[in-house]
């Protein structure tokens, strides 16, 4: 509850609403403050706190409002005044006042700065010209975009961790992209000159060109004054027309120097293990504080610590900051980037331990000290070790140093899991959560669930580098707790609708009845199995059908009883007993000869029809009885089935691309064809979706779908996992610049593991969150093929594509299938009567009165008259 404002109450105001100042609220928050104390938030920017850390996703798809940090009505709830797009200009400390820059001022009991830091542009000629930018605010990246779409070429001054950001974003973006780094390495602060090298030559076969050891001496431009080149220390100069900034950020401290408080030599407010200034009523937080140690911290995991240590003072709870673990995990243009502890050795009598592959850009350091135990290390190209690595830092590893570097395959490698690690190890850095309150998370607060620990404790919701970890601890502190998580597909089986998947493909089973009585739980072998098992086995036996030797069509012999409600008349019931038909028409695109077709049978057969999301055309009204004539002169019309009602692939969408817009880089239409015409009948766990979009405009939608392709200039990008509907998710990027042959292999052996490995019921976006390692797990395996299992995910595809049929077409061209396509099995020549339809805006709508009247009493009814 917020706090009822006397003129007693305290007040605490806070400049700067960014990760840090976010964290702050949430522990005053946590500790009740906001029910005793006015809080006011003075935030520069236009939108509240967002996640800094993932800002480069936004070019992968993610909105500015799936970035935010602050949860539903927290700020409300909390009572917290929050000023966006007005900053503090002026600190009064005599006063006890801070003024914003909107003229309003406001008394403090206790102020804190949260202010952050600021871009470090170098001093050289027009810097601040027409197509410069910094890369640090959504609004940064906004104005990028939208210059990027008038430019071929973009140039990053920076190689750290957001400079390799920014020149993935400007790759994605379709710009030839060059990296410029002053010092010998990329990302010199957290890489050592191997993993430097092992970084440079993934990223160059990326395309992207590195220019080490140089420095930048002007930025030329036109005569209108917009950039149009870069010329380097070393003599050379890049034809460039945007230039993006990211060599380093400073404190920003001016509002602390302004208002006389002390200041670092090199910047920074400074401040005591309290995180208080020279000022005891002032508090300073984050990347714009000089902390006790003599560092400014420029990682969000230390400006978390010093957000609680500042929170907890203000409370008078005992805690202090005097330091922070610098260790970091990243993905940079999708290499996995990491280091922990002292990552260059700076330890005396320390040894390395190396793996290097150039081969393959792996390399993995490890530095240990002279007693054995492991003082840090660095990872490049494969970094799934970090999790255990880093907490074990400090600590002799239970194995050989050697085995902890050494891949799968070759000599001995270790696996280590949660055992190894202390009670005190702390698994996420980002909120200093030790192993030990993971565990009491399970056994203490009856957490059973990844989601329920992070909510109970904080860890995985930072970085997310710990999740994998997180996970594993939640896995083995419940097995010791010797609570047993039925992984069971239902009550009939034991086994999870992956492991049922195995167990058809690998013994070719073809029958429902065979697998329950052979595999099922005991009690169930010899029953009927249940509404849970039956479709679920049934999309199995679909999936594999031609590959294991099971006929293709759904409704034959002991399928037929398998099926959903819509799967039993290939079309979709609607609420008064009729159903829909959704002819296919790939891509979107269809001829004026085939439109009037769909008219005719609509005004014949007296259906609604209405345009759906997916470029289709749906037929709503028809009777059961009335199916097959309705299918007959679509199918003779060249139409056939969308599977509008199956658990498949529904539609590829597209927008017209190269072909008519001036945007378009290529030919989208054709593509979304080819892909709709692939994958048509292909059933798997939920249903698929998918758009093909001609430019980076997106006009198809195709991130808010299971598959997703954007066209670049250089071909194509994949992206996979997205959803719309109730629970919206943007795709995540699986591969860019792909070639037509490139793009069906990658979709082929995606949705191949995706049918291989989901849950029942479980979409693409689920499936891609809850699967161990996630996207990067995908990667490997569909890209990578680091199951070695990508043959055989191209065969099983091939084996459906060559055996698809239609079953419309099926259906009407034999006589014993269509008589299931009657109201009543006795009456095969009535019509439902309860069917009827009232006119609405010239088309029809069920007649809903009739939804209360019996069937039994309905053909009474019309046995009388």
């Amino acid at each position: 509850m917020p706090a009822m404002t006397t003129p007693t109450t305290p007040t605490i105001v806070v400049v700067g609403h960014g990760m840090v100042g976010q964290r702050f609220l949430e522990a005053l928050a946590e500790r009740g403050v906001a029910g005793r104390a006015r809080i006011v938030v003075l935030c520069e920017e236009p939108r509240a706190a967002y996640d800094r850390v993932q800002l480069t996703s936004y070019f992968s798809g993610r909105t500015p409002d799936e970035l935010s940090l602050v949860e539903g009505d927290f700020i409300e709830r909390h009572g917290i005044e929050l000023h966006l797009d007005d900053p503090a200009e002026t600190i009064d400390r005599d006063a006890r006042t801070v003024t914003s820059r909107a003229g309003r001022t406001f008394t403090y009991d206790t102020l804190v700065i949260a202010t952050g830091s600021y871009p470090f542009v170098p001093p050289v000629p027009n810097k601040d010209a027409e197509g410069c930018f910094v890369y640090r605010t959504i609004e940064d990246l906004l104005a990028i975009e939208e210059y990027a779409k008038t430019a071929r070429t973009g140039a990053v001054v920076g190689g750290g961790l957001l400079g390799l950001e920014a020149a993935g974003a400007l790759k994605g973006l379709g710009l030839k992209t060059h990296i410029v780094e002053f010092a010998p390495r990329l990302m010199p602060v957290q890489v050592d000159d191997g993993g430097g090298a092992a970084l440079l030559r993934t990223i160059e076969r990326m395309g992207l060109t590195v220019h080490t050891g140089t420095g930048t001496q002007e930025i030329t431009v036109d005569e209108a004054g917009a950039v149009n080149g870069m010329a380097l220390s070393d003599g050379s100069v890049l034809d460039t027309d945007l230039v993006v900034f990211s060599a380093g950020v400073r404190p920003r401290d001016q509002l602390g120097r302004d208002a006389g408080l002390a200041i670092g030599e090199r910047g920074g407010i400074v401040v005591d293990e309290q995180c208080r200034t020279s000022d005891p009523a002032v508090f300073a937080i984050g990347e714009c504080a000089l902390a006790s140690d003599g560092r400014v911290y420029g990682l969000v995991a230390p400006g978390y610590e010093m957000a609680e240590t500042a929170a907890a003072t203000i409370t008078e709870e005992a805690r202090s900051f005097t330091g922070a673990d610098m260790s970091t995990k990243l993905k940079l243009l999708g290499v996995d980037v990491a280091s922990f502890g002292d990552a260059h050795g700076a330890a005396e009598g320390c040894l390395d331990v190396v793996y290097s592959d150039s081969r393959s850009g792996v390399y993995k350091k490890l530095v240990i000290g002279s007693e054995g135990e492991l003082l840090g290390g660095v990872l490049v190209g494969d970094a799934d070790a970090y999790g255990m690595l880093r907490p074990l830092t400090g600590s002799v590893p239970p194995v050989a140093p050697e085995q902890l570097v050494m891949p799968a395959g070759i000599g001995a490698p270790a696996a280590l899991g949660p055992s190894s690690l202390p009670d005190d190890a702390v698994i996420c850095s980002c909120h200093n959560v030790t192993k030990g309150t993971i565990r009491g998370a399970v056994t203490e607060h009856s957490c059973t669930t990844v989601p329920e620990v992070k909510k109970c404790t904080k860890a995985g919701t930072g970085c997310g580098s710990c999740v994998k970890v997180l996970g594993q601890l939640v896995n083995a502190e419940l097995e010791a707790s010797g609570v047993e998580v039925d992984k069971g597909l239902c009550g009939c089986f034991g086994q999870s609708r992956q492991e049922l998947y195995e167990i058809v493909h690998t013994l070719r089973l073809t029958s429902y009845q065979e697998i329950l009585d052979r595999h099922g739980r005991e009690a169930a072998r010899g029953g009927n199995g249940c509404e849970i098992c039956k479709p679920a086995v049934a999309s199995i036996i679909a999936s594999l059908a031609p590959t294991i030797g099971a006929g293709g069509y759904v409704l034959d012999g002991e399928q037929a009883a398998l099926q959903d409600t819509n799967d039993h008349f290939l079309a979709n019931m609607q609420r008064n007993g009729s159903y829909s038909i959704v002819p296919r028409i790939p891509g979107g695109e269809i001829t004026p000869e085939k439109l009037i077709v769909i008219g005719e049978v609509a005004r014949d057969y007296g259906l609604y029809t209405k345009i759906t999301g997916g470029q289709r055309i749906d037929l709503f009204g028809a009777r059961v009885d009335q199916l097959p004539q309705i299918w007959a002169r679509l199918v003779d019309a060249g139409f056939e089935s969308g599977h509008a009602y199956g658990k498949a692939l529904r539609t590829v969408k597209s927008c017209v691309g190269q072909t008519w817009c001036r945007y378009g880089v290529q030919d989208s239409v054709k593509m979304a064809i080819d892909l709709e015409l692939r994958y048509r009948g292909l059933r798997s766990p939920h249903k698929l979706k998918s758009a093909v979009s001609g430019c980076q405009r997106e006009c198809a939608e195709a991130q808010s779908k299971d598959f997703g392709v954007i066209a670049t200039a250089n071909g194509w990008n994949l992206y996979v996992g997205g959803n719309g509907g109730a629970t919206p998710r943007h795709a995540d990027l699986l591969a860019q610049d792909l070639s037509d042959a490139e793009l069906v292999r990658l979709i082929d052996r995606f949705l191949m593991f995706y049918i291989r490995t989901a849950d029942r019921l479980e979409r693409t976006s689920t499936w891609l969150e809850r699967i161990e390692g996630g996207l990067d797990h995908v990667r490997d395996v569909v890209v990578h093929d680091a199951l070695g299992i990508c043959a055989e995910l191209e065969s099983l595809m091939a084996d459906h594509v060559a055996n698809y049929r239609d079953e419309w077409s099926e259906t009407i061209n034999d006589p014993e299938r269509l008589r299931r396509f009657v109201s009543f099995v006795n009456a095969p020549d009535v019509p439902d009567p309860t069917v009827k339809f009232v006119p609405e805006r010239d088309q029809v709508k069920p007649d809903l009165p009739l939804l209360s009247i019996r069937p039994l009493e309905a053909l009474e009814g019309t046995a009388a008259r």
